[in-house]
């Protein structure tokens, strides 16, 4: 017998035990230590009173951690992780959560549902279909060794401690795609210290900027003035980020798949196609 319940009165600590076992046999290996856990909750807006969990005897063996913003103009609840402890699984768990969350967040009148789930999990994925889950986007992942890319800065790279939003409207228009939750400008903001970003200047102009996360490695966002492409201005900005961080594995996450330029551009430089991910919206 499971008793389901809001996370309110449950630690960050239990969370990350729980967290860590239920992804310890994930199809992608997740390195994840607290300070990392800390760092994904912050970003991505954890609210522990739209998470739920599962609990065995006072014990949290599965779970739903959820983040709140407003997204793309609606009120949005974003899937920040989804578990369940091994021997706990096939016990109909993550079914009742996600119907016990979406009653809730009925209530307190959410208009949409939104995650990401790899492409060949596809229990995962029948099992978000059947709760009215829609795919609306193919993203791909891309990864880097640091030490097999030859740093190169054609360009003077600048650094800010933050883009304020004023900066922000302009960038926008740099983008071929929207980034995913993660890498949105409210993820960014949210966590702002945890990044270095370099950009590129033309007459005072921001022509072309990047951002990455000085410990692990993870480049939210990249792009270049549309006008000054194919100049080197990228390849200047990469070189600088695999400068400023710590890592020696470099991430890109959820590129939209239909960016056929963004995708060419990272495997050129040498990046690989690690794993495929769907975006996927309900609505509630």
């Amino acid at each position: 017998m499971f008793t389901y319940k809001t996370l309110e009165d449950t630690s960050v600590e239990i969370l990350h035990q729980t967290f860590v076992s239920a992804f310890s046999d994930y199809q992608v290996k997740i390195d994840l230590p607290f300070w990392k856990f800390q760092q994904m909750l912050q970003r991505k807006g954890y609210v522990s009173e739209i998470s739920m969990g599962a609990f065995k005897n006072d014990a949290l063996v599965g779970f739903v951690l959820n983040g709140l913003r407003n997204w793309n103009g609606n009120s949005t609840v974003y899937d920040i992780g989804t578990g369940v402890i091994g021997e706990y699984r096939k016990k109909g768990i993550t079914s009742t959560l996600i119907l016990n969350i979406r009653e809730l967040l009925k209530e307190k009148k959410v208009e949409r549902y939104l995650l990401e789930v790899l492409q060949h999990n596809t229990s995962a994925i029948q099992l978000y279909q059947k709760q009215g889950f829609d795919i609306i986007r193919n993203l791909a992942c891309f990864q880097l060794q640091k030490d097999t890319y030859s740093l190169m800065t054609t360009y003077k790279v600048e650094h800010v401690n933050k883009i304020d939003a004023t900066n922000w409207e302009g960038l926008m228009e740099f983008w071929d795609f929207t980034p995913s939750w993660q890498n949105s400008i409210d993820s960014i903001n949210a966590a702002s210290d945890i990044f270095i970003y370099s950009i590129i200047r033309f007459d005072d102009t921001i022509v072309g900027y990047g951002i990455i996360d000085k410990k692990t490695g993870d480049i939210p966002q990249i792009a270049v003035n549309k006008n000054y492409r194919r100049k080197g201005i990228a390849r200047s900005i990469i070189a600088d980020l695999l400068k400023n961080t710590e890592a020696h594995k470099i991430s890109v996450i959820n590129v939209d798949n239909e960016s056929k330029s963004t995708k060419d551009f990272l495997l050129k430089l040498g990046f690989e196609n690690s794993v495929d991910q769907y975006e996927m919206i309900s609505k509630l």
